[in-house]
């Protein structure tokens, strides 16, 4: 009757990577969706095919915007990306491949596959768009310290449990030996006390002749509280968080210091990747002599200054004159425009000449 065994999973917990990883590779794959793409010749900008495809619909499946946050995700998780140009003239991010490298030919990419179908022709690597993004795989990486984490997690979370388990003693007037059909109904009568306690808030203990029940438990919680709990969680976040280069205020969604935590992401996150998508796509999209003929692609997005924010240094910057109307629209993410007036370096008066001002000049 009291035969037992002690077991202890220690589960490894794969949820809280997950966790980490989706929370921060999906802030930063929102945040690149936001790119727009625009082709400009001598700063004027022209709309083709590839303004289409990079911009409105990349694939028959598929928005720029879902586009551009599933190529991210990939980026990200996977340390490398690699987008295919179909038959149909379709972007499709492939899900597995296989690379062949050489030292003075374009490498090839051989065994592509999107979704279930996997192409029989072989791509060159100035065929394709392909980014990689750090040194190693992030996953990879982290697969130790998630280890650690998901074991600390699991001990705390069993002994939080424990802390706020009911326990009782059960005795029974066992004078005589017990047969087996007493056995069992005696096992029914525990079971269906335990499940009482289980289910129902309030739950009464009836006192059979032989038969008594004691609880034991003195309310007291001496195992690690829930809030704990969530600061393992919050760590395993914040860890992923600052390889990626996004403030953990930021992804926790704090409001404290929240302009200099955007800058920073921008300037630590967003900008170096918006680089990447900048070099590839033009390097990729572009021959040599339309780009040397001023013909290029640009990557705007979260990165572009807000105009409504900046206009007192705009006035400076066009009262000074430093720049002119249109070197200050490129600055702040829009198109320059056909306007005279925008070419124009204007000098106001407070900004006049030291010689202007001692020959008497201006000043009215």
């Amino acid at each position: 009757m009291f035969d037992f065994d002690v077991l202890y999973d220690s589960s490894n917990r794969s949820y809280l990577k997950r966790i980490a990883l989706e929370t921060c590779i999906n802030f930063v794959g929102r945040t690149m969706s936001l790119s727009e793409f625009r082709i400009m010749k001598d700063d004027k900008r022209i709309h083709d095919d590839w303004d289409y495809l990079l911009n409105v619909r990349p694939n028959t499946d598929q928005s720029a915007a879902e586009f551009w946050q599933q190529f991210t995700h990939t980026l990200i998780e996977e340390n490398e990306v690699l987008v295919i140009l179909s038959d149909n003239n379709d972007l499709l991010i492939a899900d597995t491949f296989s690379r062949e490298e050489y030292a003075v030919y374009p490498d090839i990419f051989e065994d592509v596959t999107v979704k279930d179908f996997t192409f029989k022709r072989k791509f060159r690597m100035d065929e394709v768009l392909y980014l990689t993004y750090n040194n190693e795989k992030l996953t990879k990486f982290m697969d130790g310290i998630f280890e650690d984490y998901a074991d600390l997690f699991g001990r705390m979370l069993e002994t939080q449990k424990m802390s706020n388990q009911i326990r009782g003693t059960v005795g029974v007037d066992a004078t005589q030996s017990l047969d087996e059909k007493t056995r069992g109904r005696l096992q029914e009568f525990i079971d269906k006390l335990f499940t009482s306690f289980k289910t129902n808030v309030v739950a009464l203990v009836p006192k059979l002749k032989g038969f008594e029940y004691t609880e034991v438990n003195d309310g007291s919680n001496n195992g690690k509280s829930v809030e704990e709990l969530a600061k393992i969680k919050r760590d395993l976040i914040n860890d992923v968080a600052n390889i990626l280069g996004i403030p953990n205020s930021l992804v926790h969604g704090d409001m404290a210091e929240y302009d200099t935590a955007v800058k920073a992401y921008i300037s630590f996150c967003i900008s170096p990747l918006t680089k990447k998508f900048h070099d590839e796509v033009n390097a990729k999209l572009m021959s040599k002599e339309e780009y040397l003929a001023g013909k290029r692609i640009e990557v705007h997005g979260i990165a572009d200054m807000n105009p409504l924010e900046l206009a007192d240094a705009i006035d400076k910057l066009r009262a000074s004159g430093t720049f002119n109307g249109n070197d200050i629209r490129k600055m702040v993410g829009s198109e320059p425009v056909d306007n005279p007036a925008l070419d124009e370096y204007v000098l106001t008066k407070n900004y006049q000449s030291a010689s202007a001002a001692k020959n008497g000049e201006g000043g009215e």
